[in-house]
């Protein structure tokens, strides 16, 4: 994602009371009979970034904010309980040389120290989610020369009250020790925080102070938020791209994304400023950091978790040019290419090769099976051009196999486009990647972008859309119904091109409420609760009625895109047996229509319905009302091979009708 850019109370379909068009009732004709082009596995998919707090403070649990002081003020989220006796009893101290990814350590010092007279208290990430009778690992790294000091660890509440905790006593050593302890809390609170008390006497070194909740997903210790990955594994999404968007680019080099510094111990995972930290004026985030406790191995196993292709991103020897436009000169490109080749043996190489040897370490032995990897993001210009041709060809020499997705910049027309897209068809580029961030007006409009695009040429990925309302950054531009509905007619042009358009992304993917730098965002989250908005349940119908193959639906021999406000694609699902239309009606009034369907076989005698409307173009789903936009199944009679349907004012319908032998 760039710089630039910048819902539904459900009522049931037999009630629908609406003034229908005055419009002829032409028939929609669906020629099942006609199997048309494949449809890809991984058609549609999900884009993940680490913006609006997405990873720290969002799918990845943690719930301790800088809990290594490694920040750039390292006492941020930290706050001193009672008062020092003496100046200098805490102290931020670093090893320097000594341990480049993880140099910076708290040092403590007691005086006979007492409970409750000096402590730590961290705020958490706007605070600490915590859940009644959840268990919560709670761990440290310390060192200490001196007699035993005991840690009284506690969860508290708004009000300072104790919710749950434990007490840990450490032991002299002049190395670092890790000990971990277990509890459970007494009360559910959205934004409690954690206090550590000390009693003793002498010094003690703190690092890596951190707590996750039990409730992880899969129950994998020091994981990821469970509600977050439940709401993407329903949607079973065909691929997961990661880890973005613009921090791959980073506003300099030195902020790039680098995968081989987010894999093996999270201790030593080298944190960094996260871009998006202080990008917008309007949003300013300072305690935006990258840990990388989400880093490559996790995005890997996630995306084998819930059934999808992994499709990295890596940088591609450039800068956001939106920023610094930072280049490594081309002599100098080497170790960004050998990073895409260790990255594709990370994932794919067997456990004897060097890089599959620390794969299998980390606890996953057999290959990840990466097909797809993206070099750039949203690169541009004669400069990307040069420099992804060096990567193509060193990748193409080593793996040939491996599918390469190519940015076309920033928008989907203009003279940086066209160049691009010149440029990476003579290269006969694998996978050309389009983004568009639009008003729902363009996305209405370009339903028959696709139409006629080269079918013998590179195929497409639109990897980056969303319509925006408005065009602000503010809060003002949401997920409402208009914006959702206008994301589903253009769908409808990227499934019935299925043989140019191989996949497809919404982005981004998660917005913390209270940490968002961009708006509009397809899942919302707090500190307890999650809701996926309009879009996410358009994407959801596209992604759970995939299909294997395209087949025509037409009216009046044309393609549907904009015809009396309607947007019509159709599949066949060979796995199921079953013909599957979505029709979008984008317009005020409802309408009728009558559908014939074409096949040599029969059909069942009713079809499923999902339809995704609301009363009004601005309604919303919320934490309050999470599914007031959100699809109604019914079931609607067959007569024969006809279908006589209504389409509500603003609405995404879904009918799946089963062929019967």
């Amino acid at each position: 994602m760039q710089l630039h850019k910048f819902l539904i109370a459900t009522i049931s379909f037999g009630a629908i009371i609406f003034k229908t068009s005055a419009q002829t009732n032409t028939k929609i004709t669906v020629r099942a009979d006609q199997i048309g082009a494949a449809i890809q596995p991984a058609m549609w998919g999900v884009f993940f970034e680490d913006i609006n707090m997405g990873a720290d403070g969002g799918l990845y649990a943690e719930l301790i904010k800088n809990r290594s002081f490694e920040f750039f003020k390292p006492m941020m989220g930290w706050k001193i309980l009672g008062k020092p006796l003496t100046e200098g009893d805490f102290l931020i101290m670093n090893r320097q040389k000594m341990d480049t990814a993880n140099p910076r350590f708290l040092h403590v010092t007691l005086h006979n120290n007492t409970k409750g007279s000096i402590g730590l208290n961290n705020e958490g990430f706007r605070g600490m989610g915590i859940k009644n009778n959840n268990g919560y690992d709670f761990s440290v790294n310390y060192r200490q020369a001196s007699p035993s000091i005991k840690m009284h660890v506690e969860l508290v509440n708004e009000k300072g009250e104790n919710i749950g905790g434990t007490t840990i006593t450490s032991t002299s050593s002049d190395e670092w020790k890790k000990v971990t302890a277990s509890f459970t809390a007494t009360a559910t609170v959205q934004k409690a925080s954690l206090n550590i008390w000390f009693e003793g006497d002498g010094a003690i070194d703190l690092d890596m102070i951190s707590l996750f909740p039990k409730d992880t997903w899969k129950g994998r210790p020091g994981g990821m938020r469970a509600d977050m990955i439940q709401l993407l594994a329903d949607m079973k999404p065909g691929f997961i791209r990661f880890p973005g968007g613009c921090i791959v680019e980073g506003v300099d080099l030195s902020n790039r994304y680098q995968w081989k510094k987010t894999i093996g111990p999270v201790d030593q995972r080298q944190l960094i400023i996260n871009r998006w930290n202080f990008e917008f004026a309007h949003r300013p985030t300072p305690d935006y950091f990258q840990t990388f406790g989400l880093g490559f191995f996790e995005y890997f196993q996630l995306a084998e978790d819930i059934g999808a292709e992994p499709l990295p991103i890596l940088n591609a020897g450039m800068a956001c040019q939106f920023n610094s436009a930072e280049l490594i000169p081309l002599s100098q490109l080497d170790p960004y290419v050998q990073d895409a080749l260790d990255l594709i043996e990370f994932a794919n190489g067997d456990a004897t090769t060097a890089w599959g040897k620390i794969r299998a370490g980390m606890g996953h032995p057999a290959p990840f099976n990466l097909k797809m990897l993206g070099v750039g993001n949203e690169n541009w210009g004669p400069q990307y051009i040069e420099r992804l041709k060096i990567f193509t060809k060193a990748i193409k020499a080593k793996y040939p196999n491996i599918k390469l997705v190519n940015s076309s910049g920033t928008d989907p027309n203009g003279a940086r486009f066209d160049y691009l897209n010149s440029a990476l068809r003579s290269m006969n580029a694998d996978i050309i990647d389009e983004h568009y961030y639009r008003k729902p007006e363009w996305f209405l409009q370009n339903a028959s972008r696709y139409d006629n695009y080269d079918r013998n040429s590179s195929k497409i990925f639109a990897g980056e859309y969303a319509a925006h309302s408005d065009k602000s950054q503010q809060a003002t531009t949401k997920n409402n119904l208009e914006a959702a509905i206008a994301e589903a007619a253009f769908m409808t042009g990227l499934e019935r091109n299925a043989d140019v358009v191989m996949m497809a992304s919404y982005a981004p993917l998660f917005a913390n409420a209270e940490a968002w730098q961009w708006s509009p965002d397809l899942i919302w989250v707090d500190n307890l609760t999650i809701y996926g908005t309009p879009d996410y349940y358009v994407q959801k119908l596209y992604s759970l009625n995939k299909g294997t193959n395209v087949v025509p639906a037409t009216m009046d021999g044309k393609a549907i895109a904009g015809q009396d406000s309607l947007y019509v694609s159709a599949v066949i699902d060979k796995n199921t047996s079953d013909v599957i239309i979505k029709l979008v009606n984008a317009g005020g009034i409802a309408i009728n229509k009558t559908i014939t369907i074409t096949s040599i076989k029969k059909l069942a005698a009713s079809a499923a319905l999902n339809l995704l409307k609301s009363g009004s173009v601005t309604d919303v789903n919320s934490f309050a009302t999470p599914e007031a936009v959100s699809p109604v199944t019914s079931s609607v009679p067959l007569k024969g091979k006809e279908l006589n349907v209504v389409l509500p004012a603003h609405s995404f319908s879904v009918y799946r009708i089963a062929i019967t032998k």
